[in-house]
């Protein structure tokens, strides 16, 4: 398989996933924020292509959050300031997507999706200057913040209408508000925001856009973005995924993989640690031992990889690859506790490819080790039952080639 056929909602769908766990800790923002600019696109007649491009938009809208901790706490605590700050996540957005072939056209809307309608911003744009797709989103985004979940949304639907109507002229685009006040007279609107069972219907509803045949080198490239996104939330992983990416694919080949499967291995690399994304700063750079809740904590993000991946059409094996890197031989892994017999050999070697990366690195507790450590750990690990002993052989008769490829990542990380 040289590429695949992929729903692009669905896609759009996992990767925005992955943000809610990193801005919103599993909440539905970004999937309420496109369900807002959807009802709002259909109330004025937005043409299809506008529409999609609007929809894709509102669900990776705070992509530029999700590798710093301190802008997440920012969204999460709903700071709305007029600060340079306030823009920080919408420019990072704008800079990891815009050389993007497969996302890049969402990349514009996203840098000006908090500029206000009556100026002052740093993009010195105003009024109608600021694309359309930017100021719905930022509307969308505003009501979607203003609803609480503990409130009944009838007893909050008049509160929020009125900080929008305020800042109408203002903050948002008039002629948007307008289309706000009339959709939201249906109880439809507020019914639907608030239904956690109503998404589902929502994302097939968007199924009218059809599939796209993505090369393996496409999602290569999508893949390399929520890398970085990963890689960046700690100073010391700044190359951890590319380098279990490269790692594991090396692996690959020396097993005699074809050339699609070690990209499909590269891809599994690339995103093997997605779940991360749910995991606080302060635990990923703690200097000392994690303590027990901290653990169960770390564990998870194994599970949320998978969980977003599936998602993804024909991602099954990526996906299982990806995720399984913390399964053990004897079965007392995590998150899923399965054993070798089911454990796949993709699975198997981005394990030890992980391994090997992240003690050859440096980590908030310990310098990297050296070789002599390094083999003494992993042997260990192979003798124990944990990872597989064929793949732990290859890695050693070519240690110092995979060690290559490491430095190689890092010199062009500095």
């Amino acid at each position: 398989m040289d590429s695949f056929d992929i729903h692009p909602v669905n896609l759009i769908k996992a990767l925005s996933m992955a943000l809610e766990l990193a801005v919103h800790g599993m909440s539905s923002h970004h999937w309420r924020t496109a369900l807002v600019c959807d009802r709002i696109a259909k109330n004025i007649r937005l043409n299809a292509v506008e529409h999609q491009r609007l929809v894709y938009t509102a669900l990776l809208h705070d992509i530029g959050a999700a590798s710093s901790w301190s802008e997440r706490k920012k969204i999460i605590a709903n700071e709305q300031t007029n600060d340079q700050g306030m823009y920080r996540h919408a420019e990072d957005g704008y800079l990891l997507l815009k050389d993007s072939v497969q996302l890049g056209d969402l990349a514009e809307p996203i840098r000006y999706h908090h500029d206000r309608w009556a100026g002052g911003n740093y993009s010195g744009l105003r009024g109608e200057q600021i694309p359309l797709i930017s100021r719905i989103v930022h509307i969308a985004d505003r009501i979607e913040i203003l609803i609480h979940n503990n409130e009944f949304i009838f007893d909050q639907s008049k509160r929020i209408l009125t900080v929008i109507e305020k800042e109408s002229g203002i903050e948002f685009d008039p002629s948007l508000v307008t289309a706000v006040k009339e959709l939201t007279k249906k109880e439809s609107f507020w019914l639907d925001l608030v239904n956690p069972n109503y998404y589902e219907v929502f994302f097939k509803s968007l199924d009218v856009y059809g599939s796209i045949r993505y090369s393996l080198d496409d999602a290569i490239n999508i893949a390399e973005i929520f890398a970085t996104i990963i890689d960046r939330m700690s100073s010391f992983t700044a190359t951890h995924s590319r380098s279990v990416a490269k790692i594991a694919a090396f692996l690959a080949e020396i097993k005699g993989f074809s050339a699609d499967e070690v990209k499909n291995m590269k891809i599994a690399g690339l995103l093997h640690d997605l779940g991360k994304l749910a995991i606080p700063n302060e635990i990923l750079e703690k200097p000392g031992k994690l303590n027990n809740g901290e653990v169960v904590i770390i564990r998870q993000h194994t599970y949320y990889t998978y969980r977003i991946l599936e998602q993804i059409d024909n991602f099954d094996t990526i996906a299982k690859w990806a995720a399984y890197h913390h399964e053990t031989l004897d079965g007392q892994g995590y998150p899923f506790r399965i054993k070798e017999e089911s454990i796949p050999l993709g699975s198997k070697i981005v394990a030890v490819a992980d391994i090997f990366v992240a003690l050859t690195e440096n980590r908030p507790y310990r310098e990297n080790l050296s070789e002599i450590k390094v083999k003494s750990i992993i042997f260990k690990m192979a003798e124990n039952g944990k990872i597989d002993k064929s793949i732990v052989n290859d890695l050693f008769e070519h240690y110092h080639e995979a060690l290559e490829i490491m430095l190689d990542l890092k010199a062009i990380a500095i």
